[in-house]
């Protein structure tokens, strides 16, 4: 808690409970501060956030005499995080700052991150929500507006954290979220085309990405795939100093052999001349890739590998490759993968274990990058053995039409998808249609617990869905375990 002269330079001494940008959210005695979104801007709302308590308004030009106290600033979306900052004290400042970018694997390589440092000391912030030793709690972005951010890394500091693991994504430096923050250490995971609605273009959206390393200290690092086509571009960006991991001898973490089984991964790494073998509990080579730019991270923060061996072990990443315990002859997984490049290298390594079918259930979401729906489609019928298609948060566009633009390519050239337009519906089709040995995969949600319709935000998460469709249909045939 704040006073309003502690915050601006001003006369008033109201005292400030909190920062707000949501009117109808607003609790008594937040600061509204009106800044312009995409579809609304804010200084609409004054008398809204008023009425339901807001004890001072930030603004960004005249809206004439209120009620409460109003600080004039000259861009309110810019003044955001500087705001917040000083609401909470610089807490970034308190905490050695890890972001993580990159268009697969930020969630795992964060929570990778943390699992190794160690929730008592290190948080977590992204797509799973946000987390350390003492909680968890919900997230509603990728990388959270500023007000929820500084919040965020306030908690970890008043919990006794001393790091903080975030996933940094590129909508979030084009929002300017991240603007106020540098970072001890940075990483990227790899960059293939995503979010062109939200960028304009592959050079914007690569852009963003660069932006992490940017903001980077000049006495920090930054973590770089070597082996990702465009290693050199996010070089150029960089103002710490450059580490890399890769399959290459001349890197800095080289990744020197691997051999992935149906349940664990034995990688054998190379780092300081000294050569150290790895049993992972992750499968996939991109979580080899994943674990390697995580190592390196820690390794860079001053860890010894003898220190953070044992919690190798302990890495779960939730709904990234969860195989769900079924009790059946088929198999069920669930995974957040809804790239193109994502998808596909999921369905390869599938079809490295001992299955007969893959039936993927997958869908695009609304009001985000149209380009991508078709390439997303072409990946799933390339790579699996038959693909369900249906909606996955539509929000104001017609999952039909989505549904139509991921399957526009596949007309007349493939026969093995369908569309089953209700998510429910599709999962327990497709969990009805599994033989012995077939594996169900729903993808593009992992473990979050929303669905994003016209109507309004449901509860939804593909797990439970699954399971319950297993228990249907056990029921339906009569099998009890």
């Amino acid at each position: 808690m704040k006073k309003l002269n502690e915050l601006y330079d001003v006369d008033s001494n109201v005292e400030i409970t909190g920062i707000s940008i949501n009117s109808k959210e607003i609790k008594k005695g937040e600061l509204f501060i009106c800044t312009k979104g995409v579809t609304a801007d804010r200084h609409d709302f004054i008398d809204e956030a008023i009425a339901n308590g807001a004890s001072a308004i930030v603004v960004s030009h005249d809206v004439g005499e209120k009620s409460v106290p109003i600080v004039k600033v000259e861009d309110t979306n810019k003044e955001l995080p500087y705001l917040c900052q000083r609401f909470y004290d610089y807490p970034d400042k308190k905490l050695t700052m890890i972001g993580v970018t990159g268009t697969d694997g930020k969630t795992s390589t964060t929570t990778i991150i943390q699992t190794l440092i160690g929730s008592d000391l290190c948080g977590y912030i992204g797509t799973n929500g946000r987390s350390c030793a003492k909680f968890t709690g919900d997230n509603p972005n990728t990388t959270p507006d500023a007000q929820n951010l500084y919040m965020y890394l306030d908690e970890f500091v008043g919990y006794g954290c001393k790091y903080a693991s975030i996933e940094t994504s590129s909508e979030a430096f084009f929002r300017g979220r991240l603007q106020a923050m540098t970072f001890d250490v940075s990483a990227y995971t790899n960059v293939t085309s995503e979010h062109l609605n939200i960028h304009g273009s592959f050079e914007n959206y690569l852009d963003s990405k660069k932006m992490l390393f940017r903001q980077t200290k000049e006495d920090g690092y930054c973590i770089l795939n070597h082996d990702d086509k465009y290693f050199e571009d996010m070089k150029s960006a960089c103002n710490g100093k450059v580490l890399s991991y890769g399959l290459g001898y001349d890197n800095d973490l080289q990744i020197v052999d691997f051999k992935v089984y149906p349940d664990h991964t034995d990688i054998t790494f190379k780092y300081l001349d000294e050569e150290f073998k790895v049993n992972s509990p992750l499968m996939g080579d991109f979580n080899v890739y994943n674990l390697a730019c995580a190592l390196l991270c820690v390794f860079a923060l001053g860890y010894k590998f003898d220190e953070i061996e044992s919690r190798i072990q302990d890495i779960k990443v939730s709904g990234r490759l969860e195989l769900l315990d079924t009790d059946t002859d088929y198999y069920v997984m669930v995974d957040y993968a809804h790239t193109p490049n994502g998808i596909s290298n999921l369905l390869n390594f599938v079809h490295t274990l001992d299955i007969n079918r893959s039936i993927v259930v997958i869908g695009q979401a609304g009001e985000r990058d149209p380009y991508k729906r078709p390439k997303v489609g072409n990946a799933v019928v390339e790579n699996a053995s038959y693909a369900i298609f249906c909606y996955e948060d539509p929000r104001s566009e017609d999952p039909m039409a989505i549904c139509q633009d991921i399957i526009s390519e596949l007309k007349d050239k493939y026969d093995n998808y369908e569309i089953v337009i209700d998510r429910s519906e599709a999962i327990q089709k497709a969990v009805d249609m599994a033989e012995k040995g077939d594996m169900v995969l729903v993808l593009g949600k992992g473990n979050e617990t929303y669905e994003k319709l016209k109507t309004g935000t449901i509860y939804f998460n593909d797990i439970e869905e699954a399971l319950k469709a297993v228990n249907t249909r056990k029921e339906r045939e009569g099998i009890t375990n």
